[in-house]
């Protein structure tokens, strides 16, 4: 199934096959046009998707984490690529990148992936120790490419469906198979297992936060430039996971000509 910009995410393959068919004339095809009519022109109400059934509290906690980003996170990221110099900012990226890299491990493996899995783990061992903890990543310099993998993917790989589409407090966009994913993910984060004096585990987590957002400020103007953010967004998420799911080479799928026969 491959997932269209110009269909909501979940719209059966089907269905956009039929929708791009050419018009014939007679009582149908005129209730179809009356009602697209009639789509377009509520078209700033919440469209239902059947993947999102959840819409309308997805959008109030959408709102809510908008309105954190704008008052709080973003202003805090503005001002830490202002002050923290760019060899800086990548050296704590590569860090955090290093720091949550066995979760990559274990999920190549689990998916099979045994030539990937072997070389991340390489890659690991290399800028944990000549890295400097992997604050410089000479891993890359070596031939060992970094991947990202987690247990949303494996689940993917091993056939289980995303589920509901949800927005998640402060997280962002998600599904059921994704939180669970981030549920089982959380025994490999070596934050789990670092005994918390001072806070330091809070602190690491919040420089993480502001790392990430800082690198997503050029995405800003494309966000601010949607009809419906919120719908921009759903459709990014899931089209970017179902692509992560297959490495980037989504399967593609076939005609189906006997849907032709249904006219």
């Amino acid at each position: 199934m491959t997932r269209s910009v110009l269909l909501p995410p979940g719209t059966p393959a089907r269905a956009s096959r039929r929708l791009a068919r050419p018009n014939r004339p007679g009582p149908a095809r005129l209730l179809l046009l009356l009602a697209t009519l009639c789509l377009a022109a509520c078209a700033h109400r919440p469209s239902y998707d059947p993947a999102d059934p959840l819409e309308t509290l997805n959008r109030g906690v959408y709102s809510f984490n908008s309105t954190a980003d704008r008052f709080v996170l973003r202003p805090v990221a503005v001002g830490y690529k202002k002050v923290v110099p760019g060899f800086m900012r990548t050296g704590i990226n590569n860090f955090f990148a290093n720091l949550f890299y066995p979760s990559t491990i274990v999920n190549q493996f689990l998916q099979g992936k045994f030539l990937d899995g072997s070389s991340d783990l390489g890659r690991f061992l290399v800028n944990s120790t000549f890295g400097l903890a992997g604050f410089i990543d000479v891993a890359s310099h070596w031939g060992l490419p970094h991947h990202s993998e987690d247990f949303g993917q494996t689940f993917g790989r091993w056939g289980v469906g995303e589920g509901w589409y949800l927005m998640l407090p402060f997280l962002g966009p998600s599904t059921n198979r994704d939180l669970l994913g981030r549920i089982v993910d959380i025994p490999l984060n070596p934050t789990t297992h670092i005994r918390d004096e001072g806070g330091l585990i809070w602190g690491l987590n919040l420089l993480d936060a502001i790392q990430l957002r800082a690198q997503l400020l050029n995405a800003d103007a494309l966000l601010k430039d949607q009809l419906d953010p919120y719908l921009f967004v759903r459709s990014a998420y899931l089209q970017s996971r179902w692509s992560a799911i297959h490495d980037g080479k989504p399967p593609s799928e076939e005609p189906d000509f006997e849907d032709f026969d249904d006219f």
